[in-house]
């Protein structure tokens, strides 16, 4: 028997759970993992709280990250003893996560534990580190340089902005950050952002086409914010969207893509191929710093990431959440 977060939907509703679960009921996969860490996510808000259907089968341990040690394999990648970390692939929501001591899964979705890092550093820069960084990669491989201009962050103090913020900073990119906590402009500022904006600037309805200012966007946002994003993007520039926490429509018109010639990026994290994954944490050991990890990640219980998912949902949460989950 382990311990393990179980979210079900049945008769008596939707509801969520720190349970006892029987090794037996684990499903199927080549490596069987004794977790050490997970992380509390915007997707396992949702999961948790039951505020969005992103889970697919019921009951569902969240959890779309882990890192820990593998304890049974039937696969040549991986042996006894390994230490491997998890994120996405649709983990936590139509395949038992990491919010638990124990997990199974496929081996492609594995990778070794990157050097540099202990699980918890692993954890404590999780999906919204490695999504940052993929979004990074695409604005380098876009040819951004820090001489053609400002840019932008939304969501700036989530998982997400604030790694984006490290990481562009640590590259010599001027930040602007947009957040709707401007409570956090300075924890926002020592991560390196030159401005802080209110949220409400890029969040209401606007122009198909607006004043050129940013060189170039990362967004976890979506909707107006990444609309009026792109209407106020320099010609030749590129935004990453990755994420929807404002809503998942876009109205937006084709403005800005034919009359400015801007690139949106679209940073899919969940089912990127091993090779990719290893080059960007590759990159995140090169450039985060541990000083860094720790302003920007807290620990929690396994039992508490409960209640700090509807903390989470409500905009309360800064930063990264690990969770020990053998306490």
């Amino acid at each position: 028997m382990f311990k393990a977060i179980l979210v079900n939907k049945d008769d008596q509703g939707y509801r969520t759970e720190l349970a006892q679960v029987d090794e037996a009921s684990l499903p199927e996969g080549e490596v069987r993992v004794k977790v050490s860490y997970s992380t509390l996510n915007y997707k396992d808000g949702l999961a948790i709280t039951g505020k969005g259907p992103v889970v697919r089968s019921f009951p569902m341990v969240p959890g779309i990250d882990f890192a820990g040690e593998v304890m049974e394999s039937s696969s040549p990648d991986f042996k006894v003893g390994d230490m491997v970390l998890l994120n996405g692939w649709g983990v936590g929501e139509g395949h038992w996560g990491g919010l638990a001591q124990q997990a199974r899964v496929k081996a492609d979705w594995l990778i070794p534990l990157p050097k540099g890092f202990t699980p918890k550093q692993a954890l404590a820069i999780g999906t919204a580190g490695y999504t940052a960084m993929l979004c990074v990669m695409a604005l380098q491989k876009h040819g951004l340089k820090p001489s053609d201009g400002e840019v932008l962050v939304t969501g700036a103090a989530g998982g997400v902005g604030s790694f984006a913020i490290t990481l562009l900073s640590k590259l010599g990119f001027t930040v602007v950050a947009s957040t709707g906590r401007l409570e956090e402009a300075d924890y926002l500022r020592k991560l390196g952002v030159a401005e802080v904006i209110d949220r409400a600037i890029l969040s209401a309805p606007g122009k198909p086409l607006a004043k050129e200012r940013w060189a170039a966007v990362v967004d976890s946002v979506g909707s107006h914010t990444l609309a009026n994003a792109c209407a106020q993007t320099k010609s030749d520039g590129a935004v990453a969207a990755c994420g929807l926490a404002q809503g998942m429509d876009f109205p937006s018109s084709v403005a800005p893509f034919i009359l400015r010639g801007i690139t949106l990026y679209g940073i899919n994290s969940v089912t990127v191929p091993r090779a990719k994954r290893i080059a960007a944490y590759e990159q995140l050991a090169s450039l985060v710093d541990l000083q860094t990890l720790e302003a920007i990640s807290h620990e929690i219980s396994l039992e508490e990431s409960i209640k700090y998912a509807s903390e989470l949902m409500a905009g309360n949460v800064r930063g990264r959440v690990i969770v020990d989950v053998n306490r």
